[in-house]
Formats: structure tokens, C-alpha cells, sequence
């Protein structure tokens, strides 16, 4: 077995919010991690708004679970 994770978005969010998600995802041990844009990327593409989530493959479907469940809370 192979220790590496594939990994695939989950979404973008605002930062405040991806924050949050990151600490559902850790208490649940899904493997995550987040691409933050700076600055001055911000300022000129409106695409990179965010804070974009990559979650395990394996595990998409929970994690997307836990993300609309940590947005209506």
C-alpha cells in the first residue's frame, strides 16, 4: 500500500470559512490541504477570491458532507 493521497477539490471559500472547514476535516482525519492566492493575485484575477480546499479522493463525499454542514451552521 502506498502512503501517498490523491487528492481533488473540494471548493472555494472564503477565508474565514475555509478556516473553519479545515478544523471539521481535521477532527474527522481527512486528509486535506489549502492553496491561499495573495495579494496582489486577488487584486487582479477575481477567479482567486479564496482559499481553495483539496481533500483525499477517497473521501470527497464526506468531506463535502461536513463543508455544507459547517456553511448552514
Amino acid at each position: 500500500m502506498s502512503d501517498r493521497v490523491r487528492t481533488v477539490e473540494l471548493g472555494q471559500f472564503e477565508d474565514d470559512n475555509a478556516h473553519r472547514i479545515a478544523e471539521h476535516l481535521e477532527a474527522a482525519g481527512i486528509v486535506w490541504w489549502s492553496k491561499s492566492s495573495g495579494r496582489f493575485t486577488r487584486f487582479v484575477s477575481a477567479a482567486d477570491w479564496g482559499t481553495r480546499l483539496f481533500v483525499d479522493v477517497e473521501r470527497i463525499d464526506e468531506a463535502r458532507r461536513l463543508a455544507e454542514e459547517t456553511l448552514e451552521g
